[in-house]
């Protein structure tokens, strides 16, 4: 018996004819609020809704007339890279008022808008709660006021409400991350790469001032991902004393050999008097006590500007079309929501219970309950607080444990950004843990010819900001030099392993686990950590490098299309990297707005080829002059870039012209993004967190036995949790060229066809359900990889 096709059932149940959906931006901008209205513009005309555009926030709402506007396609088309928000934002103290809101409410049914979707802080989102409660109140007095007929009364009952969070600060309860909090630490962290080089060649020393009136979280992430010498924020006001310490500290840096030193401070920052610590008082207080040539740069609004992330951009489209189901799955008994990020799944929260634990922080702080401050902020913030102390504040060697265990940590495949961060987490994080640290050049190669090291604390310094593989890297397997590897092992004493790489050191691991039975070297524990542009690792939705290369692919996109601008029609057809995994070209086109990305995953001929010129060619006849299509580069051996390009050329003729481009190894390169240092920073303290516990449990009769399967994992990435995954088990999940049977981003695929108005299906078994805040989740499901 056949199955009903759930998709359809829902666009059937769920379809958006007869309903109107209006989008406002309130409060302080931030970027991706573009690509968040844009994705509520495109889902709402898709599912038969009308919609409408607020301009200027909640004051757009109380004056009416031409700042609401209905939406079209096109009215959306070429904002998905641009900064701030094109609809206007703005605080509005008349909104605040009774009457304001009756003014309001009277717009609004004027255009027959029930449904609206607010993108904000938590200011602007307590407001769209407090407008919805009154609502019924509101359209009663103005039908005493003869504004409205009593009709409309009935006809518009209930006004539903669905947030997003837009906010850089990253200081809303509930979600890991807000929207434009991404794209605010890119901006910090160019500054502190620009400031670095300069920085060393004077030996001097910065105090950056980053913004976080009330939330340390950029302040805190910028440190970690930089590497910063000190880190001051409003949730965990230093100890008293802390200005020796600190002068103690850069004292240390500068005596070993360290050209420079960063102090990051967040514009709330705060001692346990609730004194403000001003970057000047720091500056002063460096140059009084040590002497250094200091110097002070406040960032200020930079961190609002520029182009948003390939993250916020995923981001923001996907919380947009969650939001229009949210709205269309809405009943008059239904609390406002606000779709949230969990891990790498949207969920859907209650908008006050978000807003209560948000107070709640700024309430616990007031009171100087700061302990309870940080749990409150949530575990993501929690663990990035944890993870800065533990890797940059070194305790004394008389303090640390003495565990006697040497554990070897290697790169393996092609390089990927993020890698250095990861080994200097490892390093730092062991030699905390007391175990004596080596490094391996050249991957397994290297390790069978011996090119093995100890490493120190002090060694890794500044890598977190390198591209590349510091230590090398090669993708020779170790099965062909196991007995040589067996015999380092034994040489060096090592008695555990992390592995940092992609799909060849996923295969690495698999033969080291099979080669236990034949060699006892190898019964240590062993952890991989994936790192690969490509994101074909399975056992994990991320891997480290995959975010820096997405963001290579966006940027160069944007250039591209805007090489257009000007000229008549045009089409760009972009290849991108990633072997059989089609990752890169698919949530790189859903980040740069393409009109098709094509795949290994999903087979194509040449009726679908020539389908997509039909649609680009009915879409150029509009406004819209600029249409990007990207290839994977194994997506087809016949139906080659050059092929595509050809096609497009002859059939586009009098319509449109095209142009090619292979973007190659650039995708590779750079410094790695905030993301990406973030998260092979974090991963991979986790992972010698795990070691540390598997070498005390393995340790038998004065050495090291580990046999069982739990002994050999790869850490991934798993929805909302961080997983410790057998290796036996993960070898099970892979398919034919190194693709893996489950890829979530394979979902986003008709989201990013309906965003170019293609007619498809959805797939929404991964909708959101409305959940309820979580104030501490337990460890094992710790989702706090968002950032």
């Amino acid at each position: 018996m056949a199955q009903p096709d759930t998709k359809k059932i829902f666009f059937e149940n769920l379809s958006g004819a007869g309903k109107s959906i209006a989008v406002l931006t309130s409060g302080g901008d931030a970027q991706g609020m573009n690509a968040a209205v844009r994705a509520v513009v495109r889902m709402g005309l898709y599912v038969g809704a009308k919609v409408y555009f607020i301009h200027e926030g909640y004051q757009g709402m109380v004056d009416g007339g031409e700042n609401i506007k209905e939406a079209t396609w096109e009215s959306v088309s070429s904002m998905l890279q641009v900064g701030g928000t094109v609809i206007g934002s703005a605080r509005c103290k008349e909104f605040r008022t009774h009457e304001g809101r009756l003014k309001a409410a009277h717009n609004l049914v004027q255009y027959g808008i029930t449904n609206l979707c607010v993108i904000g802080g938590d200011g602007s989102l307590t407001g769209a709660n407090l407008f919805r409660e009154e609502w019924s109140g509101l359209l009663l007095e103005l039908v005493g006021q003869g504004l409205i007929e009593d009709e409309a009364v009935q006809k518009y009952s209930a006004l539903h409400i669905v947030g997003m969070v837009g906010s850089i600060d990253n200081d809303f309860c509930g979600t890991d991350m807000t929207i434009g909090t991404d794209s605010a630490l890119h901006r910090i962290i160019e500054v502190v790469d620009a400031i670095m080089t300069t920085a060393q060649s004077h030996q001097r020393t910065f105090v950056l001032e980053v913004m976080g009136r009330h939330c340390g979280y950029l302040a805190l992430v910028s440190a970690l991902a930089c590497g910063a010498d000190w880190v001051l924020i409003p949730e965990m006001p230093p100890e008293d004393g802390w200005e020796d310490k600190m002068c103690q500290k850069l004292s240390a840096n500068r005596a070993g050999m360290k050209r420079l030193n960063i102090i990051i401070v967040a514009e709330g920052a705060i001692d346990h008097s609730n004194k403000l610590i001003t970057t000047d008082y720091i500056k002063d207080l460096v140059v009084k006590c040590l002497g250094f040539d200091t110097r002070v740069t406040i960032l200020g609004h930079v961190q609002r500007g520029g182009t948003p992330s390939a993250f916020d951009r995923i981001l923001a489209s996907r919380m947009g079309v969650e939001a229009v189901f949210a709205l269309l799955e809405t009943t008059a008994n239904t609390p406002a929501c606000v779709v949230s990020l969990c891990g790498n799944q949207s969920v859907r929260l209650p908008l006050m219970e978000c807003v209560q634990m948000t107070q709640e922080v700024q309430k616990a702080m007031d009171e100087k309950r700061f302990e309870e401050a940080v749990k409150l902020r949530g575990r993501s913030f929690e663990n990035n607080l944890k993870t800065y102390k533990l890797l940059a504040h070194r305790k004394p060697e008389t303090e640390l444990p003495i565990s006697n265990f040497n554990v070897a940590v290697l790169n393996v495949g092609a390089p990927a950004a993020g890698m250095n961060a990861a080994v200097r987490s490892a390093v730092r994080v062991g030699i905390s843990e007391g175990h004596k640290m080596f490094a391996v050049s050249d991957g397994f190669e290297g390790l069978s010819k011996g090119q093995i090291r100890e490493i120190k604390w002090a060694d890794v310094g500044g890598w977190t900001g390198q591209g590349g593989s510091l230590l090398g890297t090669k993708r020779t397997l170790p099965a062909k030099h196991i007995d040589k590897i067996a015999e380092q092992m034994r040489k060096n004493n090592i008695n555990a392993l992390l592995i940092i790489g992609g799909f060849e050191a996923f295969e690495s691991l698999l033969q080291l686990y099979e080669a236990r039975a034949t060699h006892e070297e190898l019964c240590i524990p062993m952890c991989m950590l994936p790192a690969t542009i490509s994101n074909n690792v399975p056992g994990t939705d991320l891997s480290i490098g995959a975010d820096t290369a997405l963001n290579a692919i966006v940027e160069t996109c944007d250039r591209i299309k805007q090489s257009a601008s000007g000229t008549k029609r045009r089409v760009f057809i972009i290849e991108t990297m990633g072997g059989y995994c089609g990752y890169l070209a698919s949530v790189g086109g859903l980040a740069a707005g393409a009109d098709a990305a094509y795949i290994y995953e999903e087979p194509f001929d040449i009726r679908d080829l020539q389908a997509n010129v039909e649609h680009l060619t009915e879409k150029m006849k509009t406004s819209i002059q600029r249409g990007l299509v990207l290839r994977n580069e194994n997506s087809n051996e016949n139906y080659t870039t050059d092929f595509i390009y050809q096609l497009y050329s002859e059939e586009g003729k009098g319509v449109f012209d095209c142009r090619k481009n292979v973007l190659g190894h650039m995708q590779q390169g750079g410094a790695p993004s905030p993301f990406d240092r973030n998260f092979g920073t974090k991963i991979s303290a986790k992972a010698m967190q795990w070691i540390t516990k598997k070498l005390v449990e393995t340790f038998r009769q004065g050495r090291v036995f580990a046999n069982t399967e739990d002994t050999c994992c790869l850490l991934g990435m798993r929805r909302r949790a961080l997983v410790f995954q057998p290796v036996g088990e993960v070898g099970l999940q892979v398919i034919c060229h190194r693709i893996p049977k489950e890829q979530w981003w394979l979902k986003l695929r008709p989201l990013m066809k309906i965003l170019a108005k293609y007619k498809t299906s959805y797939d929404v078994s991964d909708s959101g359900q409305l959940e309820h805040v979580i104030r501490n989740r337990p460890k094992e499901s710790d989702a706090s990889v968002a950032m």
